[in-house]
């Protein structure tokens, strides 16, 4: 039974964590939800009078005279989710095998093993993506070693595509689909799988009807990890897409930046906010019943 004393103590311990977070997280989202209902300022910045065109510009109900509805802006956020919902796929093929290899590795080997897969995050963003540009390019490293070989008679024309954005993209977000699934495989119950075996089943069906359903949480967690920061990423296709792919982040941060119309980015970035919490919402919650019917 619990003390009187737990409850304050708790939330003592937790009032730093909790004020940290109400002031840099909750307090820029609440900035970010007023400034989509305000007026765009002449010059920048916003003008204090309710506004709620921005909205109308991306959704279709804009008033035709300060701001026009533009179907872009849908097609924009419509391939940002394909591209994200896309990387996801692409992290969990590449992933999921991976750890099962390496959870199968000695303990040694094991930590080494995944001290590579993080060791690029000692190393800046910008610089593993230029590293790409320098090996997508025409004149790059690819092109240059496939037409040395004679696999190719002319240069691979990749950069500035979606499949750079793609490649990209996998190559940064692989780490948090990997550690997830990982953790997942290295607390399955081996006894499980060789009770399957002993019952007969393959090593298909141990798979499918044991491991897969087992390891699911992992691969949801995975799933939420590179579909959040995919959907909103906006370093890799500037780099890697360059004007030809623009992704919901590049929009966003031209509105801020370049156009200087805060208002209409604060409501893309809503949009993209509420849009995502509600595909994660469904996706958990799918998974919930899934595992709740077992």
């Amino acid at each position: 039974m619990a003390r009187k004393g737990d409850g304050r103590r708790l939330a003592f311990l937790l009032s730093p964590a909790t004020l940290f977070l109400g002031i840099f997280f909750l307090g820029p989202l609440a900035i970010m939800v007023v400034y989509s209902f305000l007026e765009p300022g002449l010059y920048g910045g916003v003008e204090w009078n309710f506004y709620h065109w921005s909205y109308g510009r991306i959704l279709g109900w804009a008033d035709g005279e300060w701001e026009d509805f533009d179907p872009v802006y849908i097609e924009i956020f419509l391939r940002s989710v394909r591209l994200a919902a896309t990387n996801v796929l692409i992290t969990l093929l590449i992933c999921y095998p991976a750890a099962l290899w390496v959870s199968s590795l000695p303990a040694r080997v094991r930590t080494f093993v995944v001290f590579m897969i993080t060791l690029p995050f000692f190393v800046s963003l910008v610089v593993r993506l230029f590293c790409w540009v320098l090996i997508l390019r025409p004149s790059g490293f690819l092109s240059s070693t496939l037409m040395s070989l004679g696999l190719i008679s002319e240069p691979i024309d990749i950069i500035f595509t979606e499949t750079a954005v793609l490649i990209g993209m996998a190559y940064v977000l692989l780490p948090f689909m990997f550690l997830p699934i990982y953790a997942s495989i290295e607390k399955l119950d081996h006894s499980l799988l060789q009770a399957s075996s002993d019952l007969g089943a393959t090593p298909r069906q141990t798979f499918l009807r044991v491991t897969l359903p087992l390891t699911r949480p992992g691969i949801a967690a995975g799933a939420v990890l590179v579909f959040i920061p995919s959907l909103g990423n906006f370093i890799v296709p500037d780099l890697l897409g360059g004007a030809k792919v623009v992704m919901i982040g590049n929009l966003v941060e031209q509105q801020f930046l370049s156009a200087r119309n805060w208002p209409f980015g604060s409501a893309l970035s809503v949009m993209i906010m509420l849009v995502m919490f509600s595909l994660i919402i469904l996706y958990l919650r799918r998974i919930g019943r899934t595992e709740a019917g077992r």
